[in-house]
């Protein structure tokens, strides 16, 4: 797989210093969890990122939930992490995959060609018996060069504009009865995006694991390899998972619609839609 690293390539690396490990641990229920969890341990050489403090900013009108992280900030605590452009980086999260991922796209949005997610988290780690550690180490800061690859990012406009465009495909990562507007515990509408077609972003894992391409084709052979995708979820993260899975199936027209569902409520004019298309 392209984009995903097996455990034991990974401790076959613990030594290397030109390998980055990023511990991406989080709960949406905690927000204390991920930086818990991480004291108390984690792969040995860890740097932790945090949703809410290091991948996020802080949440305003519009944006949704968890809007991204101003990338000069960012980019900073990246150098302070010893993570320039050259850095191969590994970034892993309890086992759900979405918040690795979430790290996974903002990197690949920035232009940075070696980066994956570890397959299986921290549980597969653990449960194969690999070295757990609750020291903190520090790195000396480098330079990270920023070459946005715009090209993976798509706003409000954009998705208005898709609505229109019989040739885009917009794909709601949701749960199957958020889709349908049949429950919302999160926003304060229910509902999709008009016209978006519904493939739950866990369907791309098995208990933990990444499904292979092969599989991950089979999930979208009802979509053209040519269209143009826009991606979303209920605030950017767990769409993260399906662009993964989109680009392991050879899709390349892939983008994030970064503020997601609680971004598009946010305009009062943006109409939601409820049922199946």
């Amino acid at each position: 797989m392209f984009f995903i690293k097996p455990r034991e390539w990974l401790k076959e690396k613990l030594l290397d210093n030109n390998v980055r490990i990023v511990d991406c641990t989080y709960s949406l229920n905690d927000a204390s969890y991920g930086k818990r969890t991480y004291w108390e341990k984690h792969i040995p050489g860890a740097v932790h990122f945090d949703l809410a403090e290091d991948l996020s900013d802080e949440v305003q009108k519009h944006g949704g939930r968890h809007p991204l992280p101003e990338i000069q900030k960012f980019k900073q605590k990246l150098e302070k992490a010893g993570i320039n452009d050259k850095t191969t980086i590994v970034a892993y999260d309890a086992g759900e995959g979405c918040f690795a991922s979430r790290f996974w796209w903002l990197l690949k949005y920035m232009g940075h060609p070696e980066v994956y997610v570890l397959d299986e988290g921290m549980k597969g780690w653990e449960d194969a018996g690999f070295p757990v550690t609750d020291i903190e180490l520090e790195f000396d800061p480098v330079q990270f060069t920023v070459r946005l690859n715009e090209s993976m990012i798509a706003d409000v406009s954009d998705v208005r504009s898709a609505i229109k465009n019989q040739n885009t495909v917009i794909i709601d990562s949701r749960a199957r009865e958020r889709y349908l507007g049949q429950v919302e515990p999160l926003d304060a509408k229910p509902g999709h995006i008009p016209g978006a077609v519904n493939c739950e972003w866990t369907d791309g894992l098995k208990a933990g694991i990444w499904k292979d391409r092969e599989e991950q084709m089979n999930r979208f052979s009802n979509l053209n390899p040519g269209d143009e995708i826009i991606v979303y979820c209920g605030s950017g993260v767990t769409a993260t998972p399906n662009v993964i899975a989109l680009m392991e199936a050879g899709f390349d027209k892939v983008k994030l619609y970064a503020g997601s569902y609680s971004d598009w409520i946010s305009y009062p004019e943006n109409i939601v839609e409820k049922g199946e298309i």
